[in-house]
């Protein structure tokens, strides 16, 4: 089935476009700083020099690239997270508060250092990361937990786990959806997190990782966790997800991909927006992968990010 099934049925996205229907998402998890090269190649292995043909320095990070494409798309958005009170953290911050993404709970911590990324960018828009994960306390007992009552949507990344349960079984409490963005991380991280998790969209490393398989088959052996949805993204081959005892799929949209860093990023923030509407699985997917191919065509994390109208309109024009 192509990714623009059900495009009839998205109402109540447009209905964001209009400010007729208030959604609030929080975001919790990781702010990077990346370091962007871009270069014909990349490293081949071994000592070795290669030239780049730009630069950049741009905010990322899987959460705070899901709460600016939240805030992109039109809806409110919180981000929760850590970052050390240095340069870098300053900037990430700055970036937010331009995005219209409310920082209150963004905490720089003086004696803590914040995550860089530096990432290579080849000519096909494939990239190799190397990330610093920051360095600061793992307690959870400042963030407002009574605000969890005014959101649509909980999203979080498995990179501040302590925070990301508490979040999680706050939201769970209210009857508010869960949504893991299921990057690498070590087993004990999915082993804590998936109980907590309505929706849990992993990456093809990090299914193959945890599962030992990024096979479809792989997701139907996840549903011991109890998760609503479990799904892996697949990039150009499309999504495929594991719900009420049935495997799914949809076909990606098919694009001139520039860039593919932050691509899942912005399909979790879109799709957190798109359940926190109300929207059915298949079409949060559809949506969701959507915003993740626009995204493509830019060079940056963060660029080519559409806003609601541009997404929607593109769902309608593309097959």
């Amino acid at each position: 089935m192509s990714a623009s099934a059900n495009i009839g049925d998205l109402s109540a996205l447009a209905d964001i476009a209009s400010g007729a229907r208030p959604v609030h998402v929080i975001c919790l998890g990781l702010s990077a700083l990346d370091q962007v090269w871009r270069v014909d190649r990349p490293f081949a292995g071994g000592s070795e020099k290669i030239k780049a043909t730009g630069y950049g320095t741009l905010g990322g990070g899987m959460a705070a690239n899901a709460a600016v494409t939240v805030a992109r798309l039109g809806a409110s958005v919180a981000f929760w997270g850590r970052a050390g009170d240095d340069a870098a953290g300053h900037e990430m911050k700055s970036a937010f508060i331009a995005e219209g993404v409310d920082v209150e709970n963004f905490r720089l911590f003086p004696d803590g250092r914040s995550s860089v990324s530096g990432i290579i960018v080849d000519s096909s828009g494939e990239r190799q990361i190397v990330n610093f994960r920051g360095q600061y306390p793992e307690a959870a007992d400042w963030l407002p937990l009574e605000t969890v009552a005014g959101a649509s949507s909980a999203l979080t990344d498995p990179r501040w786990v302590e925070a990301a349960a508490t979040l999680f079984r706050q939201a769970r409490s209210r009857g508010i959806p869960t949504v893991l963005d299921g990057d690498v991380a070590d087993a004990e991280v999915f082993e804590r997190l998936l109980p907590l998790t309505d929706h849990a969209i992993f990456s093809e490393p990090a299914l193959a990782s945890f599962a030992g398989s990024a096979r479809d088959e792989s997701l139907a052996a996840l549903a011991r966790f109890g998760c609503r949805v479990i799904a892996v993204t697949r990039g150009e081959e499309g999504v495929s997800w594991y719900e009420n005892a049935r495997l799914h799929r949809l076909a990606a949209y098919a694009v001139d991909v520039v860039d593919t860093t932050g691509a899942g990023d912005v399909f979790h923030g879109a799709y957190a927006l798109a359940i926190g509407v109300g929207l059915d699985v298949r079409e949060a997917m559809a949506f969701s992968a959507a915003a993740a191919a626009m995204k493509c065509g830019h060079a940056g994390g963060r660029n080519g990010i559409p806003d609601i109208n541009e997404c929607l309109a593109f769902m309608r024009t593309k097959p």
